[in-house]
């Protein structure tokens, strides 16, 4: 038999552990290279305030959800709305959650080969070339499948020892560390000579720099760093006591992952103007750019090596929320051990993975519209079921859910009036669906 169903030990650890979701790829590598390429601080602008708008709500949403459900996410939509349709929402989110993984792991299983090549003292050196260095990591074979596999074991790991002792144990852990290395890393950059130039481009909004695309791209970004749309923070919140307040835990999640944001910017931004580089470089501004930046500073492989094991600390805690729904769904029966679905999920994923670990490589002549095979999945999972996923929670928070049950979820534990109730609830009804239509269209090129 399976075991008891857990809960959070205390609000600090449910927060912990869903801000280490949101707290991943987007909010460390993908947000400094959108900003960038699409304006510096008008697209941060931006950005602040759809989290506040668009994200926020999603957020609370999903937390009502699970809350309300005190289920995993599967079982939270067939609770909720009993033999029809809505259920598949959570099966949509699984099947995204396992397809993300697939490729996030890869991802995962660079930064953690880059962390320990950093803290060996073998990246940084006079003749390094730091292209070079990214396309062997990438295009060889045993260093992808290996990398892979260890990301996947450090999940499988935490993720066999449950809720408090797994998941919160690690959060608790981690998330501090990544502020204190952030930092760190953050008072390195602001003392670089010529810092101030980017500090100017990343907190000073020029809004001739910003383009309609870049608007939509900040409204995506939006609701992709903090982890909605497949319904991991439903399994999350589904463990979350009755008397703790939604809209508090909701609230220090996005305030945590600003906070990161703009940390990032600040540790990344003023150290590129300072050593004459470009903030334009795209999505090789982490494995490239930086790098070469930290080559110039005093201390600089230390720093790199901070960097990237906070990078890493970042990656693991988003990941544990996408293997923790797939897990949570296969035990909810109680007839199956956390510990052998973990196991069994690990090595699904890792065979799933195979493809995109070698898209740089032995498999790099398979094209998909003219994508690789990890480039692909990422644009599916990213730019396609992402969104539709956000699209299907606020339409079955409009139109189906229980306008008592959402009421009271939101107002328990706290002081808040309805008033609050009744603004979230025509975002999440009129502005949010609206918004995610916009950017659904323009990922899909058709505007």
């Amino acid at each position: 038999m399976g075991e008891q169903r857990e809960q959070w030990s205390s609000k600090i650890g449910f927060i912990l552990a869903s801000a280490g979701a949101a707290i991943g790829l987007g909010a460390i590598w993908k947000f400094p290279y959108v900003t960038g390429t699409n304006g510096g601080g008008a697209f941060f602008l931006l950005f602040i305030a759809f989290t506040l708008l668009i994200g926020l709500p999603m957020l609370i949403s999903e937390f009502v959800i699970g809350r309300g459900s005190k289920k995993e996410a599967v079982s939270a939509y067939q609770k909720l709305a009993p033999k029809s349709g809505w259920t598949w929402i959570g099966k949509f989110g699984l099947v995204g959650c396992f397809l993300l993984l697939s490729f996030y792991s890869v991802v995962g299983g660079w930064v953690l080969t880059y962390a320990i090549l950093a803290t060996s003292g073998q990246i940084i050196g006079p003749t390094a070339d730091y292209g070079a260095l990214f396309g062997s990591i990438t295009g060889t074979p045993w260093i992808g499948l290996v990398g892979l596999a260890i990301f996947l074991v450090i999940n499988v790991l935490v993720l066999s020892l449950g809720i408090r002792n797994g998941i919160e144990k690690a959060n608790k852990f981690l998330m501090p560390l990544l502020f204190v290395f952030f930092l760190i890393l953050v008072a390195r950059s602001l003392t670089l000579e010529g810092a101030s130039e980017g500090i100017r481009f990343f907190l000073q909004p020029d809004f001739y720099s910003i383009t309609s695309e870049g608007v939509l791209y900040a409204l995506g970004q939006s609701f992709f760093a903090l982890a909605v749309g497949f319904s991991c923070l439903v399994t999350y919140s589904s463990y979350l006591d009755k008397k703790e307040s939604i809209p508090t835990a909701a609230v220090s999640v996005v305030g945590m992952n600003l906070f990161v944001s703009l940390l990032a910017g600040l540790a990344i931004f003023p150290a590129i103007f300072a050593l004459g580089f470009e903030p334009t470089e795209g999505p090789g501004l982490l494995f490239i750019v930086l790098p070469a930046v930290f080559a110039e500073m005093v201390l600089g492989e230390l720093f790199l090596a901070l960097f990237l094991l906070l990078f890493l600390f970042a990656t693991l805690t988003s990941s544990f929320s996408l293997l923790e729904i797939i897990v949570s769904a296969f035990t909810e029966s109680k007839k199956r051990t956390r510990k052998r679905v973990a196991a069994y999920s690990g090595l699904v994923i890792f065979l799933a993975g195979i493809p995109a670990a070698l898209s740089f490589g032995a498999l790099s002549n398979v094209q998909f519209f003219n994508l690789s095979i990890f480039d692909a999945t990422d644009f599916l999972v990213s730019n396609i079921m992402l969104p539709l996923g956000c699209l299907l929670i606020s339409l079955f928070i409009s139109l189906r859910m229980e306008k008592r049950l959402m009421e009271q979820e939101i107002l328990s534990g706290n002081r808040l009036t309805n008033r609050f109730f009744t603004v979230w609830l025509f975002l999440m009804k009129y502005v949010v669906p609206l918004v995610i239509i916009i950017v659904f269209i323009n990922t899909l090129g058709i505007l």
